[in-house]
């Protein structure tokens, strides 16, 4: 979800996770499709498998992992919602785009 939402707000964005799925949740696509933002060209990505180099800042949504390779800015103590309900993915997508403002104010 954040890296849509960050590229609905005009940022070049990339996620990546320390366990990725095999495809994005479902429910994060809806609630992403809710709102009108793309999800084209959505897929799990490992952090293994992102270049940390040249970003302006990496960002952890929380979910409990550690990164200790990465130079984090921010964590914003999300928990992750796979198996959820889906207002659960609506509060956490509300959360992102909170955060995001305060970013690009």
């Amino acid at each position: 979800m954040a890296e849509a939402l960050a590229r609905s707000f005009g940022h070049e964005a990339a996620s990546a996770g320390t366990h990725p799925g095999m495809s994005v949740a479902a429910n994060s696509l809806t609630v992403l499709e809710e709102m009108g933002v793309s999800t084209s060209g959505l897929k799990p990505k490992s952090v293994d498998d992102i270049e940390t180099e040249g970003w302006d800042m990496i960002i952890s949504m929380g979910c409990g992992v550690e990164c200790p390779m990465l130079p984090i800015a921010e964590d914003w103590g999300l928990e992750d919602p796979v198996g959820l309900p889906i207002d659960v993915y609506r509060s956490t997508r509300d959360t992102i785009i909170e955060n995001l403002q305060r970013l690009s104010a």
